[in-house]
């Protein structure tokens, strides 16, 4: 299972049953318009419950080439993919993890402090010429059900007000209420790639070529090509290089 598989699974199989969220959504779509339109952000509203989006776009949307609605756009899905779609892929990934680290997270918080917690992710997306530019993303559990299960989650997109370098994403879990950064145990999600994938991987780390790898693992270079496509796909990545540095950034390696 690859990382936005798990972050899909964990939170729209959460137990929803018997649960009237109607006044929340209600209440929820009101706070996503009044951020599109005094941030002029995109604002994503998304209802794990019922696995749809109500997306609002502020003045950013037609400057990072994602068309701008008057009115509130839904959709059948909690992942908007046409903006995921702008998004630096390695970054995407390193997002999909923190929102991943942070569901396990504020799944232990009380109910009632649950909004004081959010993902803040400082990352690059394409604009509307093609060009990467730096965005802040932010994400807040907007509304759990009386269960303990999560149901409304806002995004929020806007332009980055401190540029930071193309190839790095930053990002953090805070306490909005004390300030605190909130530091996140890794070892969760050691179980992402297979113990072999694991040990492929940290030989290609080594320079190994697969041939050299077949020789030494004992395996043929089939084999040795399916761990290979396996290990991008599961951590969302274009090559091994790509594969390496996440691997070792959520340590993995």
């Amino acid at each position: 299972m690859n990382v936005l598989e798990k972050l899909n699974t964990n939170l729209l199989q959460q137990n929803f049953a018997g649960q009237d969220t109607a006044a929340a959504l209600a209440y929820c779509q009101s706070i996503a318009a009044m951020y599109a339109r005094l941030e002029n952000a995109i604002s994503v509203l998304s209802d794990l419950q019922n696995n749809r989006s109500y997306i609002y776009t502020g003045k950013i949307a037609p400057a990072l080439g994602i068309a701008a609605h008057p009115a509130m756009k839904e959709i059948d899905s909690i992942w908007e993919g046409e903006i995921f779609n702008r998004i630096k892929p390695d970054h995407l990934l390193e997002k999909h993890l923190l929102e991943l680290k942070f569901f396990h997270l504020v799944g232990g918080v009380p109910v009632a402090e649950r909004c004081d917690y959010q993902v803040n992710s400082y990352l690059q997306m394409q604009d509307a010429a093609g060009d990467y530019v730096p965005v802040q993303h932010r994400m807040f559990y907007l509304h759990s059900n009386s269960n303990g299960s999560i149901n409304l989650a806002l995004c929020l997109y806007n332009f980055a007000g401190n540029p930071h370098p193309a190839d790095q994403y930053q990002g953090m879990i805070v306490n909005t209420s004390t300030g605190k950064v909130i530091t996140t145990d890794n070892k969760r999600f050691s179980k992402i790639l297979s113990f072999r994938e694991k040990q492929l991987l940290q030989l290609i780390r080594n320079g190994k070529s697969s041939k050299e790898i077949a020789t030494q693992l004992s395996i043929s270079i089939n084999t040795v090509s399916r761990h290979r496509q396996n290990i991008l796909e599961k951590l969302h990545v274009k090559n091994s290089i790509e594969a390496c540095r996440i691997a070792e950034a959520i340590e993995l390696l």
